[in-house]
């Protein structure tokens, strides 16, 4: 069993919590806190800081290719499906789903190219 850095756990937590409120506030659209509304913001936010710590571990055993594509992907779907609660039309959100994934896909590439060991 592998130990574990304190940012392995602290990271994925903070961005989840982060992801939890910002889906819960739009979820909320200007109206009153719900514990429907708090309850979709954790759940958000937990779905969010797995699949995020998942990446972080299994990643560094990927390609840099398909680590690239994994992190693009989950940024891609993140972003979108926010987007995708504040009412837009689904092809928007696509749209900006994809942009997102190709940018953080080739940013992520990026890294891992110039930083091979």
């Amino acid at each position: 069993m592998t130990h574990l850095s304190k940012g392995a756990y602290v990271r994925p937590l903070l961005l989840g919590l982060v992801y939890g409120v910002w889906a819960a506030f739009i979820e909320r659209q200007t109206g009153p806190v719900t514990v429907a509304n708090v309850l979709f913001g954790i759940l958000c936010g937990l779905v969010f800081a797995g699949i995020m710590f998942g990446l972080a571990r299994i990643g560094p055993r990927l390609m840099r290719e398909a680590h690239a594509a994994a992190y693009g992907a989950f940024g891609g779907i993140a972003v979108g499906y926010l987007h995708s609660l504040t009412d837009e039309s689904i092809l928007k959100s696509v749209v900006i789903g994809l942009a997102v994934a190709v940018g953080v896909g080739a940013t992520a590439f990026y890294r891992y190219y110039t930083h091979e060991n």
